[in-house]
């Protein structure tokens, strides 16, 4: 079929020389990634480092001072609005927080985008809100207010609205803070199912080592605004800055 090796061989997303400054401070300088289809990218650093703002950049909800952002092939800074609005739901997202709306229930949570975003019948809304709550595990609490559930199961329901337009990039921004070791790590094997099950692309922005080695087919490590290191976990293992405890 025409355009079949290609759309094989390009990159989920590929960042090629980005920049970007606030207020006169630079925060990525000149970043340049690919992200295969269907691999997990660990994107890992401390505080500052400029990871959030490198997933911010990939997501489209900001645009850098230069370089450029392609997903699937558009680059999302110069795509026309049509073209913008169809790529962003394709990329589902679980904020750090959760970013629930406390004034409904889970599952109006996760009907939210369905409903505003489709045409869908209600009918049909409502069995596929149960059954992206059943993947992650939450089909019995759907009728529950975020604040009746637990943070590891806001944090599950955040990601059940992320998964609810069948989205073909799954993004995390740091999925394991606030949590307990044993609940960060229920997490971690959640993310691991769902890339199994649906082959996604999956984009996991954290400081949390044991989660990032966990969960990662590749890490990429900035420091100060800079890749430092891109590659396997074997080959992250042997960085110098992880050597010497800095996350």
């Amino acid at each position: 079929m025409p355009g079949s090796v290609a759309e094989a061989t390009e990159p989920a997303i590929s960042v090629r020389d980005v920049v970007v400054s606030y207020e006169g401070r630079q925060v990525l300088d000149g970043i340049n990634l690919e992200i295969a289809r269907g691999e997990t990218m660990v994107l890992l650093g401390g505080s500052g480092s400029g990871k959030s703002t490198l997933l911010r950049q990939i997501i489209g909800l900001e645009r850098p001072q230069a370089g450029r952002v392609l997903v699937a092939g558009v680059d999302i800074a110069r795509a026309k609005p049509k073209e913008l609005t169809k790529l962003r739901r394709s990329i589902g997202v679980a904020f750090q927080d959760a970013a629930l709306f406390s004034s409904m229930s889970i599952e109006d949570n996760i009907a939210l985008p369905l409903r505003e975003l489709t045409r869908l019948a209600e009918s049909t809304i409502r069995l596929m809100t149960w059954m992206k709550l059943a993947v992650v595990g939450l089909a019995e609490f759907g009728k529950l207010s975020p604040q009746e559930l637990s943070g590891g199961m806001r944090k599950r329901a955040a990601v059940a609205r992320a998964l609810a337009l069948d989205p073909e990039i799954l993004a995390f921004d740091e999925p394991s803070a606030g949590l307990d070791p044993i609940v960060a790590a229920e997490l971690d094997e959640l993310i691991l199912a769902l890339k199994r099950a649906f082959n996604m692309t999956v984009v996991v922005v954290t400081h949390e080592l044991a989660s990032a080695f966990r969960i990662a087919d590749r890490m990429a490590m900035l420091y100060e605004g800079s890749l430092i290191a891109v590659g396997t976990k074997e080959d992250i293992g042997t960085v110098p800055i992880l050597e010497s405890g800095s996350s």
